[in-house]
């Protein structure tokens, strides 16, 4: 079993596309992959890590130690490690875990193919295969960032931003819609930045566009898009484009002018606001998703009270939190002291995602009564799981289908109308309209 690969994805959902690059030129060599799998069948085991915050840093380190263990335990012959731990950390590691055959940098895919004994195939750039179930695919249309953002590392371990060419995502989306992919999840570091480099203007309203056209593609997602300079040509695709989800992950950080200005993000608390209220006016129905970050150099309690404030006032229909943690090598790290304690920072995350709770409690209970296009993800033994435009895979809520002789019939990746009727928390009960 020396050909049958496991490889081990940890991380982002840009973490998920470079695993599958390397599946594709993995497949291409004649090995058997296998995608986060126990099988101890698997001699050679592959981990993409994740090194953006110090709970992503530490469960890319344990995960790299148990296989570490199996290794000296006989299970597997060979292990190897690539991703953004890897890049930044890559002399310490090798000191650390002996038992790691080779670490890689984030983009070093032709040396880890050769380092297993295979050949880089270039007929095979650009061909993935696809590890999320068969109707959603990420398409990745950037790499890198220029922000600078103080506390982000990312720019250190991936580069400068640089955009896919705008036929090449139109190439690669055409084959994703061929094998089945009906819902495209747009990522990048930046996705509100693409084009830049290559077009020297934001080209990506002009790109959702252009995707939407292709045949077999539903549903179009937008993530991780820059607040400052949000370009207004992008809110007018998402009003009058029905393929675009009423969606956005729109990560803000913080609302105080201070911190906002310690953490360089480039925009302030009143423009933050006038753009929400845009984004709102303009798409009417849309779900914002954004994080928040907290505990960052700078935050008193009257920057944290603020923030409090704004998610009480912006009221998010979605929203992740994350305490500050201090990178090497940033902007923050260099020019401030890290004051504020883990248990505070902690404590103040948690504080944030119960006032969202409570927030999305009372969000889902107006939708009672109301009819949504979802699409089928999977079926469970009482529920179909299903999800409607306003929430994307693995990080948002589901809408539950109760089984019965008519929803039995339905298959992953169907759209089917659905009338909400209860709610929870998170989640949303529905049967077939």
């Amino acid at each position: 079993m020396r050909n049958k690969v496991n490889i081990v994805t940890l991380g982002c959902s840009k973490n998920i596309v470079d695993s599958e690059y390397l599946i594709a030129q993995l497949s291409g060599n004649s090995f058997e992959v296998v995608h986060d799998s126990n099988d101890e069948s698997s001699k050679t085991v592959i981990i993409n890590t994740c090194g953006f915050i110090d709970a992503a840093k530490e469960e890319s380190i344990n995960v790299i130690l148990n296989f570490a263990q199996a290794k000296r335990a006989g299970i597997i012959e060979r292990l190897f490690v690539f991703g953004c731990l890897s890049e930044r950390y890559k002399a310490a590691l090798k000191d650390e875990i002996p038992e790691v055959d080779e670490f890689f940098g984030a983009k070093n895919l032709k040396e880890i193919i050769r380092a297993i004994g295979g050949n880089f195939k270039d007929e095979l750039v650009g061909e993935r295969i696809v590890t999320t179930p068969s109707h959603y695919a990420y398409l990745k249309i950037s790499e890198g960032c220029d922000r600078g953002c103080g506390y982000c590392a990312i720019p250190a371990i991936r580069g400068k931003h640089v955009s896919v060419p705008m036929e090449t995502l139109m190439s690669q989306t055409r084959k994703l819609a061929e094998s089945g992919v009906k819902e495209l999840l747009i990522i990048a570091q930046d996705s509100t930045c693409y084009g830049l480099d290559l077009y020297k203007k934001r080209r990506i309203a002009d790109l959702l566009n252009r995707l939407s056209t292709v045949e077999g593609i539903k549903w179009i997602r937008l993530h991780y898009a820059y607040p400052a300079a949000f370009p207004e040509d992008l809110m007018h695709e998402m009003r009058d484009n029905p393929k675009i989800c009423k969606y956005l992950d729109i990560p803000f950080q913080h609302i105080n002018n201070g911190v906002l200005k310690n953490m360089r993000r480039g925009i302030t608390a009143e423009e933050t606001y006038r753009l929400i209220e845009r984004l709102r006016k303009t798409v009417p129905g849309i779900a914002l998703r954004t994080t928040l970050l907290t505990g960052h150099p700078g935050e008193s309690q009257g920057a944290f009270d603020e923030l409090k404030q704004f998610v009480e006032k912006a009221r998010f229909e979605r929203l992740g939190v994350f305490p500050y943690s201090e990178e090497e090598g940033t902007y923050s790290a260099r020019n401030f002291r890290d004051e504020i304690s883990k248990k505070q920072k902690s404590a103040r995350a948690n504080e944030i995602m119960e006032m969202q709770q409570k927030i999305s409690t009372e969000i889902n209970a107006g939708k009672r009564g109301q009819s949504l296009t979802v699409i089928v993800d999977r079926l469970e033994d009482r529920f179909v799981i299903c999800r409607s435009e306003h929430d994307s895979p693995e990080i948002d809520q589901e809408v539950l289908i109760r089984k019965d002789w008519k929803s039995s019939l339905l298959m992953p990746g169907d759209f089917v109308k659905a009338r909400i009727t209860a709610t929870g928390d998170y989640d949303l009960y529905a049967e077939i309209d």
